[in-house]
């Protein structure tokens, strides 16, 4: 794709060069929940406070953060639901992809709404509960506790009223950034206020861009919109064709764990399984456990990924079932991490560790259709099922610590609920189906995989910035999955050691909030920022050319978003 770039609202562009080139995210575990959701387990929804500490962090940052700038509001959809609401309806396949048009200004108020979040008190969130699988009743305090103090003021709200900045004092304040020499000759941009709609900057914004691990934002909206937020994945035990026989059938839910020292917190067990499993066989031995996978086919490597990432400790062979991401070890650290090269057969085996079935009586195989007759139990009957956390945190954990096994997983999840193979270009082409269905130009995403480590992904700037807006929408609130998750500039996340000591990037610290993307000769970043006078924009800033290594590059695109958070613009 290398149409121009949009002049919508007499924005002044920039032509862009043409070509395409080439991040790996870092994985890992958020230690605090999503703002405005409950914690990992499925307990009660507690009170916002006007202020939140970011997610992800022990604690507070080396500096100082500025004020003025969006809080850790709860999520859009947690704002209260109108009395009688009734939750949203999973969005049904439409014919064509539409060309690019202007959202509805009401959805830029919703966002402004959710990410101020001043004295939002969510005792029942709207959707928000039933998705996350509350309690309908907040558990009492424990007798004589005392109540923990409001947290002080991190991060400011932005002010409705701030003057809206002008394109061509965004255009003054980006140009000089834009062409520096660490970010290569092919740098596309998108910046619009999100409060108006209105496109303030554009240079290369309808160009398809090598995105990285931002197609994580693709990924996150098109699966919250195919499957919803609180749909769980399962894991399920059924019996086999021979008596004693047990087979574990994978859902394609990633952060299943062996026991309570899983690496994703509040994932369904192994353990929990096997005692079910027990009790339906009562006193029949298990004898072997067959592992079927065959939900999903096609590779395990995506195409267009780089030599090294089946075994760099960023990616990893995708199957079916696996355990803790495929880590050899669940107590890693987050990031990089040493992965198993059979999930599936791996987790076999710790399933019959706890059957108490050897080793060696694990095989690859599929499940029999259910009998009326033959055994007891017959084959195929269900001995057990566990299930993943609600897709909502998935999807939190997945944009937080941009965790690549768990993006592929959920891309196969939106190829799962639009019927189409769950194999790498089974999730493309229903994920591009997805983007066509909510409105957005399906012409400007062309992906193979769904968490960035491929080259060939295409995504243009004005995609995503169309598509954070959208996600903040009132016709859309399952989208709002993606807000609770976004790193926050100098704070928590991807973003957790930038906009910190590197010169000319400290105004972004606590004002960005954002998904970045790395590969090699690729940067990319795209997200919210708000401004100096407390205007709240949308950004995309999407580079595929770039000649030096991330030391250069990564402040050279901070730069950028912190120019932003540093000025008025008029």
């Amino acid at each position: 794709m290398s149409a121009p770039a949009s002049g919508r609202a007499g924005v002044p562009t920039s032509p862009a060069p043409g070509g395409s080139a080439p991040a790996s995210g870092r994985a890992g575990v958020p230690t605090s929940p999503a703002p405005g959701g409950p914690p990992s387990g499925d307990g009660p929804t507690v009170p916002i406070p006007t202020s939140a500490v970011p997610r992800g962090t022990a604690s507070g940052p080396t500096a100082p953060l500025p004020t003025g700038v969006p809080p850790l509001g709860p999520p859009i959809s947690a704002l209260p639901a109108p009395a009688g609401a009734e939750p949203p309806a999973v969005p049904q396949p439409a014919p064509a992809a539409p060309r690019r048009r202007r959202l509805p200004v009401v959805l830029a108020l919703v966002v402004l709404l959710v990410l101020a979040g001043v004295g939002v008190f969510v005792a029942r969130p709207g959707p928000v509960a039933g998705w996350l699988g509350d309690d309908t009743e907040p558990a009492p305090a424990a007798a004589g506790a005392t109540p923990e103090p409001d947290p002080s003021d991190v991060l400011a709200g932005p002010d409705p009223n701030a003057a809206l900045p002008t394109p061509e004092g965004v255009r003054a304040a980006l140009d000089p950034l834009i062409g520096a020499d660490a970010l290569g000759d092919r740098v596309n941009v998108s910046v619009a206020d999100v409060t108006s709609g209105q496109t303030l900057f554009a240079k290369g914004a309808d160009d398809g861009t090598v995105p990285a691990s931002v197609t994580k934002l693709a990924t996150g909206v098109t699966v919250l919109a195919a499957r919803g937020p609180a749909y769980r994945i399962p894991t399920r035990a059924v019996a086999g064709a021979k008596p004693g026989e047990v087979v574990l059938v994978g859902g394609g839910d990633p952060t299943l764990a062996v026991d309570k020292k899983g690496y994703y917190p509040g994932a369904a067990r192994l353990d929990d399984l096997a005692a079910q499993v027990r009790t339906a066989l009562g006193g029949v031995a298990p004898t072997s456990v067959i592992v079927d996978g065959s939900v999903y086919s096609g590779p395990v490597y995506g195409p267009g990924w780089d030599d090294d990432i089946p075994t760099g400790g960023y990616g990893g062979a995708m199957t079916a079932l696996m355990t803790d991401g495929a880590r050899k070890d669940p107590g890693a650290d987050s990031g990089g991490a040493e992965r198993v090269a059979e999930p599936d057969l791996a987790a076999g085996r710790s399933f019959a560790r706890l059957l108490g079935v050897p080793a060696s009586a694990v095989k690859q195989g599929t499940a029999p259709a259910q009998a009326a007759t033959g055994g007891t139990p017959a084959p195929g009957t269900e001995l057990g099922v566990v299930q993943s956390p609600p897709l909502i945190r998935l999807v939190d954990i997945m944009i937080s610590e941009s965790d690549n096994l768990l993006a592929e997983a959920l891309a196969r999840q939106v190829a799962l609920a639009r019927n189409q193979p769950a194999s790498f270009d089974g999730a493309a082409a229903a994920m591009d189906a997805v983007v066509a269905e909510l409105g957005l130009p399906a012409d400007e995403i062309t992906l193979s995989d769904g968490s960035g480590l491929s080259r060939r992904n295409r995504i243009s700037p004005s995609l995503l910035t169309d598509l954070i807006r959208l996600a903040g929408s009132p016709d859309h609130p399952e989208l709002a999955g993606i807000f609770g998750g976004l790193p926050v500039g100098g704070w928590s996340g991807t973003l957790g050691d930038r906009y910190r000591g590197a010169p000319g990037t400290a105004g972004g610290a606590g004002a960005v909030r954002a998904k970045t993307g790395t590969l090699t000769g690729v940067h990319a970043i795209a997200g919210l920022v708000t401004t100096a006078d407390g205007r709240l924009l949308t950004f995309a800033v999407l580079t595929d050319k770039v000649p030096g290594g991330t030391d250069t590059a990564q402040p050279a695109l901070d730069r950028i978003a912190a120019a932003l958070a540093g000025c008025g613009c008029h």
